[in-house]
């Protein structure tokens, strides 16, 4: 790929926007970013990968805690005078490394704040993908082994973390279609019609600027 791009993909739990990011980056020959950036974090801090594993997409446990220590995450102000909760410290760690990454290479990057955090490139294309809930369910028990039982109190519990972290740390709306250019139905279109989607999507942009 010639021209500089970076996506970034939102997602419901089930609606395998994981998978589509990595399909996606597959077939544009980029790289893809979702877990790494937890490796990338831990080595530059020198914490272990499992305790940002514990706490990553997760908001700091105590909003009042952050507002009465000034170390508040709205537009990404931090206070350097506190000990931050570990949750922040994440943030920061994962915010500096995909402004890093998009400076370097066109990539996809799933989740973590990043349509927020590259609000300000003029080269990124936000998707956000979703799916009807019993298609998330049924890929929640045939993909990721959560029991029938438990699968709809599991997704909504997933959903409800990754909803309050990002409006947590960016003041906006997760799922919010006005934040992405692009919100899919995996449900509809299937994880290689998404691609195929964002692909297309993809050229038409690339034509415009020419």
């Amino acid at each position: 790929m010639k021209q500089k791009l970076i996506i970034t993909i939102g997602r419901q739990y089930g609606s395998g926007g994981r998978l589509v990011g990595k399909k996606l980056a597959e077939a544009l020959g980029i790289s893809f970013y979702n877990r790494e950036i937890i490796e990338l974090a831990a080595q530059q801090s020198g914490m272990s990968e499992e305790a940002f594993e514990k706490v990553d997409e997760t908001a700091a446990s105590s909003l009042l805690y952050s507002i009465a220590t000034g170390a508040y995450m709205f537009g990404n102000y931090v206070s350097p005078q506190v000990d931050l909760p570990l949750n922040d410290k994440l943030f920061i760690l994962q915010s500096e490394i995909i402004k890093s990454v998009a400076i370097k290479e066109s990539c996809v990057i799933v989740g973590r704040c990043a349509d927020y955090i590259l609000k300000d490139r003029k080269d990124v294309i936000n998707v956000f993908i979703h799916a009807s809930k019993e298609a998330r369910k049924q890929r929640a028990i045939d993909e990721y082994g959560i029991a029938a039982n438990k699968v709809e109190n599991y997704l909504n519990k997933i959903d409800k973390k990754r909803s309050t972290y990002y409006n947590y740390y960016t003041g906006e709306k997760w799922g919010y279609s006005t934040n992405y250019q692009l919100c899919l139905d995996s449900s509809v279109l299937g994880i290689e019609g998404c691609v195929h989607m964002i692909e297309s999507f993809i050229h038409e942009q690339s034509a415009k600027t020419k």
